[in-house]
């Protein structure tokens, strides 16, 4: 019997063992691989000027487009990617993911013209997925009492990514050149690959019933308003945040002198994430008081008027404090938006809606840098945070709209 017990016991410490290693593999892959989708935003125009394109509107547009690229592919392939894994498992998918996106980082260091550089940022995106692939394999690895810390760890390490990507983008290009920089990039990518191959050990999982598939649809959904509109809101909060993306530099660059514009750039891009991440938990906890709907709507207010400053800065350290303020107004947003889907479907279709959810918000990273650098370079840049505090602020009315609407027919009876 206690042998049996010792067997039980050290079966035990091993599984602990490799969930618990799977986790960091996975919030270091997440982390080098979100770092190298970003780490570009500061010197992007630079790097397109380098490749010949010249002019500021042409430049201002061309950055949009770049950048836009990847996520405009993702949006496409993620729902692929997801069904592939849970065919052949999530490490494949992981496996795939870290070593293209090593392979594309480094191409993307030797891209000789622009329209190599938006072919590259496509197929960035076709390739990527490593985070989403992450939260998969730790949400099905972990054991059920720990899977909320585990999910909470590996979002920390994303958006730790989110934070130092610009920051490393904006520190290394003066120190070891442009190119190198997507060079060490790749190298990094790279170690998180090995580590993903030789580290990581997925359980195989039971087969799902066929007869789950077809549990619910859209028509299941009681009343689709509440939905539509978390849809629309959450695809103008990636649209509001990424606008501005494409066009910081060159603005920051009317701001700063040449030496410190792309340091200053990395700055701006990292405060919002920085406020993102102080606020998430706090606005959260707010909204299960006060109602989701109500910090939804008041946030995005703030949002708005906080746009309006933005376009009227005579220094480099106002725009950065003014980003800063801005991330802590968006940082409870998209659990707010989860949270009023999870209200107003039925569970057994939850999953599926939030996946429309998560596409609504790749349309707003697309959208959101096309139309900035559009509008930046044909109308100047303070028009892009004007128009992107017209646009936030028009979808805080429709939101107040559709839920005061709601509120009245529940009052009727």
């Amino acid at each position: 019997m206690d042998d049996q017990t010792a067997r039980e016991s050290k079966l035990e410490t091993d599984g602990a063992t490799r969930w618990e290693r799977n986790l960091w593999v996975c919030v270091f892959g997440s982390f080098t691989t979100i770092v190298g989708m970003t780490l570009l935003l500061p010197f992007l125009p630079l790097f397109i000027e380098e490749l010949g394109v010249s002019g500021h509107a042409a430049i201002v547009q061309w950055s949009g487009v770049a950048y836009g690229a990847t996520f405009f592919t993702a949006a496409f392939f993620a729902p692929l990617w997801g069904k592939l894994a849970d065919l052949y498992g999530r490490k494949l998918m992981l496996i795939r993911a870290s070593l293209g996106m090593a392979v594309a980082m480094s191409l993307i260091g030797m891209a000789q013209s622009v329209w190599e550089l938006v072919g590259l940022r496509l197929l960035t995106g076709i390739l990527g997925g490593y985070s989403s692939g992450s939260n998969l394999l730790v949400a099905t690895q972990t054991p059920k009492a720990r899977t909320g810390w585990a999910l909470g760890v590996l979002s920390s390490g994303i958006m730790a990514g989110n934070l130092a990507g610009p920051l490393i983008g904006g520190t290394l290009p003066p120190l070891i050149g442009i190119r190198m920089t997507f060079f060490a990039s790749g190298a990094m990518i790279f170690v998180a690959f090995l580590a993903t191959a030789f580290l990581i050990k997925e359980d195989p999982q039971p087969p799902k019933l066929k007869s789950d598939k077809r549990s619910g649809g859209w028509a299941s959904i009681p009343d689709k308003r509440p939905v539509i509109a978390m849809l629309i809101t959450g695809c103008l909060l990636l649209f509001a945040n990424m606008s501005i993306e494409p066009i910081i530099t060159v603005y920051v660059a009317t701001l700063v002198d040449n030496a410190h514009v792309t340091f200053v750039s990395g700055l701006a891009m990292s405060a919002a994430a920085l406020g993102s991440i102080l606020s998430a938990s706090r606005l959260g906890k707010f909204a299960d008081r006060v109602g989701h709907w109500n910090v939804l709507i008041g946030c995005m207010v703030v949002s708005a008027v906080l746009l309006i400053p933005q376009a009227f800065v005579t220094a480099g350290w106002q725009l950065v404090a003014l980003r800063f303020l801005m991330g802590l107004s968006l940082g409870g947003l998209m659990p707010c938006v989860t949270s009023v889907i999870r209200h107003n479907v039925p569970v057994a279709i939850t999953g599926s809606v939030l996946g429309y959810a998560v596409s609504s918000q790749f349309v707003g990273q697309v959208a959101g840098p096309l139309a900035g650098g559009f509008i930046g370079g044909h109308f100047g840049m303070r028009a892009v945070f004007i128009g992107t505090c017209v646009l936030t602020a028009a979808g805080a009315a429709f939101v107040w709209h559709v839920h005061a609407r709601l509120r009245a027919e529940k009052a009727a009876g």
